[in-house]
């Protein structure tokens, strides 16, 4: 061996010892604070190394530096740790703490710090916790009390979410990570999904199109059921439910079950619930005047049946749940609301408050969907699939209108929408003060139609987006993040002819009998860019947030191709194949501060629309119904919420909110107006006083809260302005060791609107009709796990 042979091994071993000496491996064990069990799949991090938790709750992490270097470890349904550590110990032993955290209360942290939020975006996370405590008779009514959150609400069993006085297709719902996909372009239309399935939900308010793509104009209301069972374990809860208003029952029951790897969920959830009930005897529309047959909202009965169940398969590098879900329900229009044609129906309304008359509609939605994480060394690669089949039927009473003879079958109308979903995401977790995104997403819709009644033509849709998103860490207390998008959609939609004859007359005064276009065959394609970028700053007891951000909205179906009467409106709606895609460009802050007893959060924004897309009244009329048409106006918004909490002793919580928009058109026909459904200035108050335990009874929680809402002058005609009102509720939380003290029976009672006052809510779509808000109405709920 030569001597530059043996140098160069030398050389080798000697770094090779060198570096094994200044190097170091160890272990991260995670448990749950509170019960000592291993948590599995928990993600952890330090300096640029990322793996998760395998079965025993373990990580290892090899050839790390004796430097000092930040460990964070988060898992869903936990408070985030964080921590600076050297890696001197083999082993280190992290609890980790349930986030209990309601969110129309501001959570007062022991150590804000270690919960700073990086995100400069407005995301709220609300738990199964506050879903128990403010269940009402659909998901987004549940949501109602979270600032910044509206409904628009059809009747007792069904609504759709606002963000700051915008909703529609302006505000995306994701389930499991894929948009929700419905028919929620209709004011009258819901949406069909089980909230007792929800494990947790993240609001997001403001420009969200960077990761969402269009549609998330307005904000994300994104619903998780991701919670990992423990491990060999089983367990269950049975949820019964009674509302005296609409006589209103239901039952829900969801098992869950982990081995090593495989785990499953299945629940099962019916309602019922009859015609509910206004403080009011008559009803006066469109200047005729409607008795109420003892106070009930005649034909507002429905039922929902809902089934889900999902499979997943959980290990070291890899993480994958399917999803099945369905989701069938039937549900009334209150009779006077669809058109005048109920004042010669011979169908007995009040003889039954259970029954479902005409005109009503039946809806299912079946859903599959699959999400899988596969964990690399440098970057984890999640993978989104989901297929939605929503089927609709609008059922009316057949009567003639003009030309169209008296139709042979109740179904006005037929909505069949099949969506298939692709999402793909890369997360880079090389960079020690960088984290890399970059994601694809891939929609296409096929949307059929059938019955006798023409709203909207057959189309397709389909749309693809690409983004890339970095956060970077600046300094412990400061991060800065951002990212752009390029999106691309198709919109073809079909000819449709009528059904019948109608008279023609052509310019030489001839006249024939022809079935009359409704619809063209069009092909047309948006493109548009959308960014984001903004900062987040936290000191110990304060935090700072601001993000700028450009969204944008492809065009509906119906606001480009509709050509038909809208009964459920009592107008004609006709769609303009000019309009330009939506684009939004809003500021949004966030100021938190947390004192020894008390926490305040500030939540403005300021928005601006270049050509927002709008649904105008002409001076047309079309067989006596009044002509509206889409056309775009620019718009300025601006608002806010604030949220305050206040514990002057253990045992009491005091906790306010307030929330208020302001818009004002700045072009267009409705110049100097401001939008549709704008919520007004409104105003929470809630107390909350725990009792201690008594013979049987656990801790139990006495709370009651005031609603109060301004007055709403500020409309848009033919919009009519709307009285301001305070609701007041109260109820209690209990438990009793009925059948075991560790599960012990949850119980549950709320009564609303006490004093059964006469309001109207300007984000009901019944308000438009003069119907007033449900009247007193108590409710319990009996919760058992097992």
């Amino acid at each position: 061996m030569t001597k530059q042979s043996l140098g160069a091994l030398f050389c080798v071993l000697f770094h090779a010892i060198l570096f094994s000496q200044n190097t170091s491996s160890v272990t991260i064990k995670v448990i749950d604070g509170t019960t000592q069990s291993e948590l599995p799949n928990a993600h952890v991090s330090i300096g640029s190394k990322h793996a998760y938790t395998n079965t025993k709750g373990n990580s290892s992490f090899y050839k790390l530096l004796n430097k000092e270097y930040l460990l964070t470890v988060t898992h869903v349904g936990y408070v985030s740790y964080q921590e600076n550590i050297s890696p001197t110990n083999s082993l280190i032993i992290i609890h980790l703490t349930q986030c209990n955290s309601v969110l129309n209360e501001v959570v007062i942290a022991q150590n804000p710090k270690k919960t700073l939020t990086k995100f400069s975006s407005n995301t709220q996370r609300i738990d199964v916790s506050f879903l128990e405590k403010n269940r009402d008779n659909s998901l987004m009514q549940t949501l109602k009390d979270i600032p910044g959150i509206s409904t628009i609400t059809i009747g007792s069993g069904q609504s759709k979410p606002t963000i700051r006085g915008l909703g529609f297709n302006r505000v995306v719902v994701v389930e499991n990570g894929i948009k929700h996909e419905a028919q929620q372009w209709g004011a009258d239309h819901g949406l069909e999904i089980d909230q007792y399935n929800i494990d947790n939900i993240e609001v997001t308010k403001g420009a969200a199109s960077l990761l969402y793509g269009s549609d998330a104009i307005s904000g994300v209301i994104s619903l998780k059921n991701n919670l990992l069972p423990d491990v060999n374990s089983f367990s269950g809860e049975l949820n019964l439910t009674n509302r005296s208003n609409n006589d209103f029952y239901g039952v829900s029951l969801g098992v869950k079950q982990r081995y090593n790897h495989w785990y499953y969920k299945a629940r099962i959830t019916h309602e019922d619930y009859g015609d509910y009930k206004v403080p009011a005897k008559k009803i006066t529309y469109d200047n005729y005047i409607f008795d109420l047959h003892k106070n009930y909202l005649r034909n507002t009965a429905g039922y929902n049946h809902n089934v889900g169940v999902s499979i997943g398969y959980v290990s070291d590098n890899i993480s994958s749940i399917t999803s099945f879900s369905n989701v069938n329900s039937k549900n009334g229009f209150f009779a006077n609301a669809h058109g005048l044609e109920v004042r010669t129906s011979k169908i007995e309304y009040d003889a039954d408050h259970r029954d479902i008359d005409l005109p009503h509609h039946k809806v299912n939605h079946f859903k599959i969907t699959n999400n899988t994480s596969f964990l690399f060394p440098n970057y984890t690669l999640d993978v989104e699939l989901g297929l939605q089949k929503n089927h609709r039927e609008e059922h009316s009473e057949p009567v003639p209108h003009g030309y169209m003879p008296k139709p042979s079958s109740t179904m006005e109308r037929l909505f069949k929408k099949d969506t298939y979903s692709l999402n793909v995401k890369n997360q880079l977790h090389y960079f020690e003060k960088h984290k890399v995104t970059t994601g694809i997403n891939l929609e296409y819709q096929d949307n059929a139609i059938d019955g006798w009644g023409f709203l909207i033509p057959e189309y397709t849709r389909f749309t693809v987006g690409a983004f890339v998103y970095n956060q970077i860490k600046l300094n412990n207390n400061l991060y800065l993040d951002g990212g752009v998008r390029y999106d691309y959609g198709v919109i073809k939609t079909q000819p449709y002819y009528e059904w019948f004859l109608s008279p023609v007359t052509d310019e030489n005064g001839n006249t024939t009998q022809q079935q009359l276009q409704r619809s063209e065959r069009k092909n047309l394609t948006f493109g548009s860019f959308s960014a984001s970028a903004g900062l987040s700053y936290g000191l110990k007891n304060t935090s700072y947030k601001i993000n700028i951000g450009k969204s944008f909205r492809i065009p509906l179906a119906n606001e480009l191709a509709s050509d038909g009467v809208n009964y459920h409106m009592y107008r004609y709606e006709e769609g303009n194949l000019d309009l330009e895609p939506e684009s939004s460009y809003q500021i949004d802050g966030e100021f938190k501060a947390n004192f020894s007893k008390a926490s305040i959060q500030v939540t403005p924004f300021v928005n601006y629309f270049d050509n927002y897309i709008y649904l105008s009244p002409t001076s047309e009329y079309y067989e006596t119904l009044q002509k509206y048409q889409y056309s775009q106006s620019r718009v300025f918004r601006y608002g806010g919420e604030i949220m305050v909490q206040y514990k002057p002793i253990d045992k009491l919580s005091i906790t306010g909110s307030l929330e208020y928009v302001k818009a004002r058109q700045l072009s267009g026909k409705k110049k100097n107006f401001t939008l549709p459904f704008s919520p007004p200035l409104t105003g929470v108050v809630s107390l909350e006083y725990t009792l201690n335990p008594w013979l049987t009874f656990g801790d139990t929680k006495l709370f009651s809260s005031v609603r109060l809402v301004s007055d709403q002058n500020n409309i848009v005609p033919p919009e009519k302005t709307t009285e301001g009102y305070s609701l007041i509720n109260i109820g209690l939380h209990t438990s009793v060791d009925l059948f075991s003290k560790k599960q012990p029976l949850k119980i549950q009672g709320r009564l609303n609107n006490i004093l059964n006052n006469k309001v109207f809510d300007h984000t009901s779509f019944y308000r438009l009709i003069e119907v007033p808000e449900p009247g007193r109405n108590f409710s319990i709920t009996i919760i058992q796990t097992f």
